[in-house]
């Protein structure tokens, strides 16, 4: 792919039920859900998210056998695959799964920062630039959101890694500050200390209408809000949710 090193480009949830979840979010973001024949190797039943715009956002396998509990992760692009895994690791993170070639994908590992919050890096076989992260753009990832445990620490391991910058930041009291992250001239999210009682991890949150619409729709599904409608500066509104499988998600959209 030909984003520069350090872009997310793609975001991908492992879930117990891939037939309910595609209900699911296929309700609440709007995505169509369909199978992937791209590759050659990998997962058998393995789905695409595709946005209103015809564009691929996120994919959805099922959790593996002994794997991780339902959640989404991101893809983090990078130039050189082993060399950003070992710099992750010289760094005190760690691989969850080397680097890996899936035929008419790309290369990737599975990694962890130093403080166990999961990731992938990736280096796509597409010539064309990954769009999954595209601000403003119905049922495309809109913001992505670490909850630290040394917030700190974090800015300084994530710039290291992939040229991510501070460009300001919130003050919150008592929680300190909501730290805006910068890349390629704009800002792709934020860290924050993770609140008492909260594992670290990374939320991510897609761009939908109505929030209050999209509130109505999470709840039928059989899905839970766990806070919010919250106006956001900018004039957004969030939620931060679980799917009906466990799966932390957010959404950013209108109110009314």
């Amino acid at each position: 792919m030909t984003n520069p090193h350090g872009t997310p480009i793609w975001y991908e949830l492992m879930t117990s039920d891939p037939d309910a979840a595609q209900a699911f979010y296929g309700d609440v973001i709007g995505w169509t859900v369909g199978p992937f024949a791209g590759a050659t190797d990998g997962p058998q039943d393995y789905r695409i998210f595709t946005a209103p715009d015809g564009e691929g956002v996120g994919g959805m396998m099922k959790s593996p056998e002994g794997g991780p509990p339902p959640g989404w992760f991101s893809y983090i692009g990078v130039d050189d695959v082993d060399a950003a895994v070992a710099k992750i690791t010289k760094a005190g993170g760690s691989v969850h799964m080397p680097p890996t070639d899936l035929e008419g994908v790309g290369r990737m590992a599975m990694v962890a920062d130093p403080q166990g919050v999961v990731f992938y890096v990736m280096k796509g076989s597409s010539p064309e630039g990954s769009t999954s992260y595209k601000r403003m753009a119905p049922g495309h990832a809109e913001w992505n959101e670490l909850l630290a445990a040394d917030d700190a620490a974090a800015l300084v391991f994530y710039g290291e890694q992939f040229g991510w910058k501070k460009d300001g930041a919130m003050p919150m009291g008592e929680m300190g500050d909501y730290s805006f992250l910068s890349h390629d001239g704009g800002v792709i999210g934020a860290v924050m200390k993770a609140p008492p009682g909260e594992r670290p991890r990374w939320n991510y949150f897609f761009r939908v209408g109505s929030i209050e619409g999209t509130k109505a729709r999470i709840e039928t599904g059989g899905g839970a809000i766990m806070m919010g409608p919250m106006e956001v500066p900018g004039g957004d509104w969030v939620i931060y949710a679980t799917d009906p499988q466990g799966a932390r998600f957010g959404v950013v959209g209108s109110k009314g």
